[in-house]
């Protein structure tokens, strides 16, 4: 798509087709503009040649000036229109895109860079503005314009406009060949400045971690090299659009002098009246315009294609289906999903799945997670506990057997119904810019004071709450950068428990509490376990043996399954991981 003119143009026509109206507006503003325009040479003429037979015609002389105070007033309305419809433009794509990139499959996250993903949201839909409020209004109404001067000046001198056509055709050609290598330079330049981008967002993700390491010389070195690419697409874009203006210049000042010269020496020969050179030349002026606006039209479409092509292929990436907003959700309609109490909260039958399909990270995984009660998932890194994680989560789906929940196949609800009813505990435990109450509610935005205080009693965060200066209204900063690594998974849990879940996925909760807030944290995995159900990946004996099932992991097969005396006794591989975990976790062998 990227290839060719027509193809970008389609682009820009496809994500603009939703403010036909404005434009349809703009272009008819600027017609009438370029209408009253191509009256006042005829005028003009008009009053010449009665200047020359001796009359003076004061009612064509007030008609120019009229003429001309109401071009000017349309097109300062023109002006306006344009950008406003510019920025309707740039509106309207961007809510696009965002709900777009808020909803796409997880693959595609896994496939792009955040930093690249979000450039396109900004730098590429504000390149598209451009396009479509100058370039493509530019484009519509400087071909009319010039239609328009072409009919006329060929009805007032074929032989005169045959000279100026030979003379444009020459410019148009140097124009083409400047035009195809502003195609390919404007998508480089894009894709160099999102890159530059996404480098500059992993970087600042990261500030600590490059200060530590003491990178901020090689991360700079990394970011500049993008930034330079963007500029040396950026330069030689100029270039070719260097050849823009000496092209409109041979066109018209070429042209005009042309006529000036072969026109002049003829009405000197008889051969035609002042009053109708006068005309052609004041049209030959008046053809500066829209072959002037025709040319940097042309020049800004094939500027602007890298920006639209990037923007439509965005949002021709996948998005998750049936993923809907809940959020707004009072949490007691949570509880309407289609469970009658009789089947697990979660089951995997045979389940297989891959991140890529030559490279299987699941291979016949089955078990099952009770109503209510404590289930660990353990093994080796990479054995695929997070993967089942994703799953239960539907951020993918199998590539065979079943994921069901209260006895439905996932794939039979919605993403949005299925994760109505599950909280996850990611072991970062992401915290968003905001307050902490902001952070509680995320999930359950109608959550009353009463249960907002009795998931901070559960997670013993109420020292934090007491402590800090605005209470629950006091903000915790970007990633939570306020709060303890403790305190941040303390409320990514009081966070997920507040919609009361049906299922709660943990992964490790305990990797950043100390011993005393950790005991505090079994109490309350105990007494949610008889609320719901839960799943957690374990690292930590403690953790471990709190549970009533352990489902050992290994390879992306279950090895053992059962409580953890059964699997002391039944499971050398089982007793194996035990005795690795650190001597003061190590549990007493039988």
């Amino acid at each position: 798509m990227t290839s060719g003119a027509p193809g970008g143009l389609r682009d820009v026509l496809r994500l603009a087709a939703g403010h036909r109206g404005p434009i349809a507006a703009t272009v008819a503003l600027t017609l009438a503009a370029s209408a009253l325009g191509l009256a006042q040479p005829l005028v003009a003429r008009d009053v010449i040649d009665a200047a020359g037979a001796g009359r003076t015609v004061w009612g064509g002389v007030a008609a120019l000036v009229g003429l001309f105070a109401v071009q000017a007033l349309v097109q300062a309305l023109v002006r306006f229109q344009l950008g406003r419809t510019g920025e309707g433009i740039v509106l309207g794509i961007r809510l696009n895109l965002i709900d777009r990139l808020l909803r796409l499959r997880m693959p595609a996250y896994d496939r792009h860079r955040v930093g690249d993903l979000i450039s396109r949201t900004d730098a590429d839909t504000y390149a598209l503005r451009q396009i479509v409020a100058g370039g493509l209004t530019d484009a519509v109404t400087g071909s009319v314009g010039l239609a328009a001067t072409i009919a006329l000046m060929l009805w007032l001198d074929w032989t005169l406009f045959a000279c100026v056509a030979a003379v444009v055709l020459i410019a148009g050609t140097a124009l083409a060949a400047a035009l195809r290598g502003m195609r390919a330079a404007s998508l480089r330049g894009r894709r160099a400045t999102g890159e530059m981008a996404a480098d500059m967002e992993r970087a600042l993700s990261a500030i600590r971690t490059v200060k530590a390491a003491r990178a901020e010389a090689r991360e700079s070195e990394r970011i500049g090299g993008r930034a330079r690419a963007a500029h040396a697409a950026g330069v030689r874009m100029a270039g070719f659009d260097a050849l823009v203006a000496p092209a409109t210049e041979l066109a018209v000042t070429g042209s005009f002098l042309l006529v000036l010269l072969i026109g002049g020496a003829r009405v000197a020969g008889g051969a035609g009246s002042v009053g109708d050179l006068v005309a052609f030349l004041l049209y030959m002026l008046y053809l500066t315009g829209p072959l002037g606006a025709l040319f940097e039209s042309l020049s800004a479409v094939q500027q602007g294609t890298g920006a639209a092509h990037r923007i439509t292929e965005a949002l021709a990436l996948p998005r998750e289906t049936g993923a809907r907003e809940t959020g707004g959700d009072p949490p007691q309609a949570l509880d309407a999903a289609p469970e009658d109490g009789r089947h697990p909260a979660l089951e995997f039958r045979d389940v297989r799945f891959g991140y890529q399909p030559e490279r299987p990270v699941l291979r016949g995984v089955s078990f099952e997670v009770p109503r209510h009660g404590h289930v660990a998932l353990i093994g080796p890194s990479g054995a695929g506990k997070s993967t089942i994680f994703a799953l239960a989560a539907r951020f993918y789906d199998p590539d065979g057997g079943e994921v069901l929940a209260g006895g439905v196949a996932a794939g039979a609800t919605g993403r949005s119904r299925h994760r109505a009813g599950i909280g996850l505990v990611e072991q970062e435990c992401p915290i968003l810019d905001g307050t902490l109450r902001d952070n509680l509610v995320y999930a359950a935005p109608h959550a009353g004071d009463g249960e907002i205080r009795e998931v901070i009693g559960m997670t013993n965060l109420g020292g934090l709450v007491a402590r800090l200066p605005h209470g629950l209204d006091t903000r915790v900063g970007e990633h939570g950068r306020e709060l303890s690594g403790g305190e941040r998974q303390r409320m990514a849990i009081a966070r997920a428990l507040l919609p009361r879940p049906r299922l709660l996925l943990l992964d490790e909760p305990t990797s950043h509490l100390d011993l005393e807030s950790e005991l505090a944290l079994h109490r309350t995995l105990g007494e949610v376990a008889r609320r719901c159900a839960l799943l957690v990946i374990a690292h930590r004996f403690t953790t471990v043996r709190a549970a009533a099932q352990v489902i050992v992991l290994d390879g992306g097969r279950i090895v053992a399954s059962g409580g953890h005396e059964e699997l002391m006794e039944a499971s050398p591989y089982y007793r194996g991981l035990a005795t690795a975990w650190p001597r003061e976790d190590a549990p007493a062998h039988p």
